[in-house]
């Protein structure tokens, strides 16, 4: 499409401005008429028998309404009389959500076909047996034989680095070209997909963001054949790392098309089509950009950013100069974001799996909306996140729906049906059902007293239950809120909630109170703000490019250079829109990072004024260590500072500048009529007033309702409601949310207290990471903090690393019986010990007792586990290939008084991680520095856990959090035992007997065995590993700790959905595991594989046990190479086992990890290998009538003489199959030497490598289930979710629940 001018929009106006937000259910649209009037409508964006396209009917009637001139559907739109159109649309988002996008072909460097399906290799949900990830988006794969490779100066020079072309890179590094483009062999293939059918292709090359000519070469090839639609990728976002930068591409290639064809259909509607009409629409950035440059990859979050965009112009420095929190609760879901006047961006993000890598508003979208479905399961509360969505909507949307939010909502007299849209029944023209609402809530209150009887408990009314809902669905959107706010070093309740969307205003008081939050802020348009923040917003046009240097005095020339280019182009795309140079404005903005780690941030320049010492757009070296000082806690001293990328965000001026000035009061306001609605524990008297008759001045106190067209807002007792000038509501909170209660069991108050402790334990996470120095802890994330009962029994624990699930609970115990009559406040204790509760020995846990001011013994226990870098023992990184004794494996700590009366330890503390040198070939912990940063940093998350607890205490009291915190363990109990009598009960049908028995072996013949009893009248479990093999010489003996954390995992899995992870859940399991064998080693035992290992084997042993899935690869495959310049680390990928109805999957970490693995340009940019081959290894996968999932191939290349180490399992015996299934293949360790032989390294083993060695590493498959010849050959449909949280939060999340061992 043509590129054409903007039209900036004179302070007259004489034409009609149109912005609209195309969403998933509703269609909003904001209007302003030729003669200043302010139309709002609000459509269905899917009705098939009055319009084809709603926002072009809301155009047509707007138009037909105002001009008073019949418009006929059938008729072009004449455009003569239309200023402009600004759109957000849900078209990408739901072509990406429903894998309804072009067909597509991937173009990828040799070896690398399976990459993107691979992706890092970590599972979505960590407990999911059926591993369930979104389909890739492309149909076919083109392998091309071509190769870049980043020169490394450090390397030793041989023949590899030789006889090869050398080019200076956009980034200014050298790189070589390998293998150029053989242009026959691309365009023989291109022209096969392109016989099929298929017209768009993402091309995706290593190392294309610094070397894009091949990328450019084939794209040509493309376009030259006739494909309509070439994403290049280092076009679609140039930053280095190929895995999401190709998922970018892929976005883009099966995205745009549907954009493209959306546009062309919209514009039939018009005469003489969009192209001399001023269409813009919406990027998921918060700019405008003109509908010829609408693209797929930024086009993702195109509706949610008009609603920032709205709250942000119209809320910050308006009432208050408070930072504002975005609260837009919808139908499904509700998103999450702030504003402190900047638009806070993120530039990696993953949304329905595809990780897009583009500059994006950090929204965060978490599964709690109106739709929001509300299950009682085991004496628990749930809201979400399972939702009815649209279709079928809420049980009142008379459509047959499940108990949701919204029912909940209306029964309580929040909603009225008077003055809500009648859209619904069959014939879209009835309101909504109160009947089904309450017959729902009748049908779930019964549900509900029947666990009360059980319990001896009084019973609920229909609308306790309903009021239990809703400030359960309260607390759970409270909860992003605090960790977003947290996450960024800032007190949730110094900001100002500005609430918009269909369903927040019913929900904004409640949610304020909660998080102490004085004042909440609606727009008058707050409910379609999205579609009124795109009249606000700007027009904006990015520009990006890779760097590779450091941020020092002698490349400021050189940034500065490339910083004013790519201004220019800015500037040069937008007067080529129409603008002049002075409406245009430009931000420059460096990505930067301290050396040595990824924790990069994009810093602009605003408020640091350049000087002698900076670049000359601005001190950015001070943006960044402010930023970096403010977010973690520290910076990191005489280290540099490297530039990743530099970007130029242009902006040209044209949203609306029109401020709406309301009539004063002169009296009272109106009220409609009053009605009854329920707070708390009762009905209560509620005036009800409709918004336009309210006029600036006016005050309404609680309990009211305000009732607007397109959203309610519920004002609750202890709030006031006042009508600004511009129209808005500001609504001032006057009392909080602290109660006392009771004693007695609230099944209520049990599911917002399970929230609470997990928030309060997430939060100790985000300051354990804000202030941790090293790279495992601040950016691999490997850590995990947890809160525990005055017994040491565990209450919460987040994240939930496998691994670390239960295990800290023995060593807080260990502490308690250590430390019996010497505790004291004041008091910090360490240990890592197997004997007291460790996992492995980098594994260091930090405990804090918890006292009042005149108490004598804890009232409670806060926890932070961290696993460090390296703690010493006799390799660099404390995991040893050949340890055979835990002195070879580094510092010990059994119980180690940390901080003494609030003093930290330093001298003692350093003294004995200097203790492993003492030891024959061991050396001390090889950065000391580090380790007493990080342990500090532990102490500093404890001490916040602390305070967030004894805040807790304060509004409800110490007896009652005490009294919670048994319940929330008793409630996990509950659940175990249900599982135990349903898997008790099954057996018994089936064998005549709850016994359950299965054995394993590990590669050197050693027996895992176990014996599982079912109790099924108490559901009590006894797992009896009496016949283990005996502890071996090397180090795949498991401290008990671990053991437990499998079973634990195990039983997680099994129960199939969200429960507290708790002491609760062992109550009702006995494990019998005899001294002096492999899980129950000696104290000075080796460990460092039993953990990463031996834990794989024993998942793999419950498993089979129960019959819930085969086995799967059973290994973690850990890789380790270096010398005394370098040292890296790796676990690699392998096939997931089949269970009863689903296939394995393959290339995934399966169970006791979930570790992401580097990027492949990051590990050749960084480290003296070659990665030659990532792919799936085909059919090393089980077959049955569920194929287990294939392990994968991963060929190393060295650049150098290293020593390469490798601690596997399943090279030896298969991964097992059930109910007839076939095992998996066992994994290969082969070694193939520059002069061609070919050795196997067994499971084990340490060898040292020269330049051009090669590693070829294959995974083990996984077990197939049930008997080949019943396999359906049919393609199964497949089934789409229609919501996926996304956002920095889950981001976070994601990555911490795929941190390394």
């Amino acid at each position: 499409m043509t590129t054409h001018s903007i039209a900036v929009a004179s302070p007259v106006r004489k034409q009609f401005q149109f912005a609209i937000d195309r969403g998933g259910t509703f269609t909003d649209v904001y209007a302003r008429c030729p003669n200043g009037k302010t139309r709002i409508l609000k459509l269905l964006s899917e009705d098939g028998t009055d319009y084809s396209d709603a926002p072009r009917e809301a155009i047509r009637r707007i138009i037909e309404q105002e001009t008073g001139k019949p418009l006929s559907q059938d008729t072009p739109i004449n455009t003569s009389n239309i200023d402009w159109i600004r759109m957000g649309t849900t078209v990408a988002t739901n072509a990406l959500l429903e894998r309804k996008g072009e067909r597509m072909v991937l173009v990828i460097t040799k070896g690398f076909r399976d990459l993107l399906y691979i992706g890092n290799q970590s599972r979505p949900k960590i407990f999911d047996l059926k591993i369930e990830t979104p389909d890739v988006l492309y149909e076919d794969v083109i392998e091309v034989d071509e190769r870049i490779v980043v020169q490394q100066a450090k390397n030793q020079r041989n023949e590899l680095e030789t006889n090869y072309p050398v080019v200076t890179g956009i980034t200014g590094e050298n790189v070589k070209v390998w293998k150029s483009v053989d242009a026959q062999q691309v365009r023989i293939a291109l022209l096969k997909c392109y016989s099929q059918g298929i017209r768009s292709a993402a091309v995706v090359l290593m190392h294309s963001y610094t070397y894009p000519e091949h990328e450019i070469a084939i794209g040509e090839i493309a376009k030259e054949i006739g494909y309509t639609q070439v994403s290049l990728s280092a076009q679609v976002m140039p930053m280095v790392r190929i895995v999401p930068r190709g998922f970018t591409c892929c976005a883009d290639a099966y995205l745009t098309p549907s954009i493209r064809r959306y546009v062309n259909s919209f514009a039939q509607g018009f005469k003489g089509g969009v192209e001399k009409l001023n269409v813009l629409f919406m990027q998921s950035d918060g700019g405008l950009t003109p509908v010829d440059r609408f693209t797929g990859s930024r086009a993702i979050l195109s509706g949610p950013a008009g609603g920032v965009v709205g709250y942000a112009l119209t809320t910050y420095n308006k009432e208050t100069n408070l930072p504002v929190i975005g609260f837009d609760m919808g139908g499904t879901s509700t998103d999450v974001s702030r504003f402190a006047g900047q638009y806070e961006h993120v530039f990696e993000t993953t949304t329905a799996g595809i990780t897009i890598q583009a500059p994006q508003l950090d929204i965060n979208t978490v599964a709690a909306g109106g739709g929001s479905m509300l299950i009682f399961r085991s004496g628990l509360f749930i809201v979400g996140p399972e939702s009815a969505g649209a279709h079928p909507g809420p049980a009142c949307y008379r459509n047959g729906g499940p108990l949701c939010v919204t029912d909940a909502n209306l029964v309580l007299g929040r909603l009225l049906i008077d003055h809500f849209p009648k859209i619904f029944g069959p014939d879209k023209n009835e309101s909504l059902d109160l009947d089904a609402s309450r017959k729902a809530l009748e049908k779930l209150t019964t549900e509900v007293n029947e666990f009360l009887r059980t319990n001896s408990l009084p019973p609920m009314t229909v609308h306790e239950v309903a009021m239990g809902y809703i400030r359960v669905a309260n607390e759970s959107m409270c909860r992003p809120i605090r960790v977003l706010t947290e996450a960024r070093g800032y007190d949730a309740s110094k900001h100002v909630l500005a609430c918009f969307g269909g369903a927040g205003g019913q929900h904004a008081c409640a949610i304020a109170k909660s998080l102490g939050m004085k004042t909440i802020f609606i727009h008058r348009y707050a409910g379609i703000l999205s579609a009124y923040g795109m009249a606000l917003a700007d027009v904006v046009q990015e520009v990006q490019e890779p760097c590779a240097k450091v941020y020092e005095k002698g490349n400021f020339a050189a940034i500065d250079d490339r910083i004013h280019v790519l201004a220019q182009r800015c500037v040069d795309k937008l007067m080529d829109f129409g603008f002049q140079r002075d409406m245009i404005e430009l931000e420059p903005f460096l990505h930067l990072r301290f050396e040595g780690t990824d924790c990069a941030l994009m810093c602009g320049n605003s408020d640091v004024p350049a000087n002698e010492d900076s670049s000359k757009y601005g001190d950015f070296r001070a943006a960044f260590m402010g930023r970096y000082q403010r977010e973690f806690g520290f910076t990191l001293q005489n280290r540099n500072i490297l530039v990743d990328d530099i970007r130029v965000r242009g902006m040209a001026k044209t949203g609306l500048q029109n401020q709406v000035v309301i009539p004063k009061a002169t009296g009272p306001p109106e009220t409609i009529k009053v009605v009854e609605c329920y707070f708390d524990s009762r009905f209560m008297p509620t005036k009800l007033f409709l918004l336009e008759t309210l006029q600036c001045g006016h005050q309404v106190e609680g309990p009211a309702i305000l009732i607007d067209p397109n959203f309610t807002v519920l004002v609750e007792p202890g709030c006031v409601a006042t009508i600004t000038e511009a129209g808005d509501v500001r609504i001032d909170v006057l009392t909080t949310s602290a109660q006392r209660l009771s004693t007695r069991l609230d099944a209520i108050q049990l599911s917002i207290f399970s929230h609470r402790f997990m928030c309060i334990a997430e939060q100790m996470g985000r300051v354990l990471q804000r202030t941790s120095i090293s790279t495992n802890i601040k950016e691999r994330l490997d850590f995990s903090c947890a809160l525990f009962g005055p017994d040491g029994g565990l209450v919460a624990n987040a994240p939930h690393i496998p691994v670390h699930i239960g295990a800290m609970q023995e060593t807080i115990q260990f502490q308690i019986k250590a430390f019996a009559g010497h505790m004291k406040d004041g008091d910090v204790f360490l240990s890592n010990h197997p004997q007291a509760g460790g996992s492995h020995l980098p594994d260091l846990t930090v405990v804090t007792p918890v006292f009042l001011p005149t108490g004598t013994k804890p009232i409670f226990f806060v926890a932070s586990r961290g696993h460090h870098a390296d703690i010493g023992g006799i390799t660099p990184g404390s995991m040893p290939a050949h340890s055979n004794s835990l002195l070879q494996e580094g510092a010990r700590f059994k119980a180690f008084r940390l901080v003494e009366n609030g003093v930290f330890q330093e001298e003692a503390l350093i003294a004995a991680l200097m203790e492993p040198a003492n030891h024959p070939g061991s050396s001390a912990a090889r950065n000391i520095r580090d380790n007493v940063s990080d342990l500090q940093a532990q102490v500093a998350a404890n001490h916040k856990g602390i305070q967030l607890m004894l805040e807790l205490c304060e509004s409800y009291g110490l007896e009652i959090v005490q009294t919670y915190m048994k319940y929330i363990q008793d409630n996990a109990e509950v659940v175990v035992r249900d599982l135990c009598r349903t898997v008790g009960q099954t057996m018994k049908e089936k064998t005549g007997s709850s016994r359950l028995f299965a054995e394993d072996h590990m590669d050197d013949g050693t027996l895992i065995v176990l014996q599982v009893d079912i109790d099924v009248n108490e559901g009590s479990v006894v797992f009896d590993f009496n016949g283990t093999g005996i502890e071996v010489f090397g180090n795949c003996n498991a401290p008990r700790a671990v053991t437990y954390a499998a079973i634990l995992y195990c039983l997680r899995c099994m129960i199939g959905h969200d429960i507290p992870l708790n002491q609760g859940c062992l109550n009702a399991v006995t494990v019998i595991i005899p001294k002096g064998t492999i899980l129950n080693p000696s104290e000075n035992a080796a460990v460092v594989g039993g953990n990463v290992l031996t834990s794989q084997r024993i998942v793999d042993v419950i498993f089979k046990a129960f019959e819930a899935c085969a086995a799967s690869q059973g290994c973690m495959n850990n890789i380790t190479f270096g010398d005394e310049t370098c040292g890296y680390y790796e676990t690699v990928a392998g096939g997931a086992g089949a269970g009863p109805s689903w296939d394995g999957r393959s290339g995934i970490h399966t169970h006791m990890t979930n570790t992401r693995i580097t990027d492949p340009e990051i590990l050749e940019k960084r480290y003296p290998v070659i990665l030659r081959q990532f792919s799936l290894r085909p059919k090393s996968g089980g077959k049955g009538a569920f194929n287990g999932g294939d392990g994968v191939i991963r060929e190393l290349m060295f650049r150098k003489n290293l020593t390469l180490s490798i601690l596997t399992e399943r090279r030896v015996f298969q991964p097992y199959g059930l109910q007839g299934g076939e095992p998996g293949l066992p994994g290969k360790n082969v070694v193939q030497f520059k002069d061609g032989r070919a050795v196997s390294l067994g499971s084990k083993g340490s060898v040292v490598v020269n330049a051009g060695d090669c590693l070829i590493l294959q995974t083990p498959g996984g077990g197939g289930w049930g008997d080949c010849r019943n396999r359906d050959t049919s393609k199964p449909k497949a089934e789409h979710r229609t919501f996926y949280e996304k956002g920095s939060l889950y981001d976070f999340r994601s990555a911490q629940e795929s941190a390394p061992l």
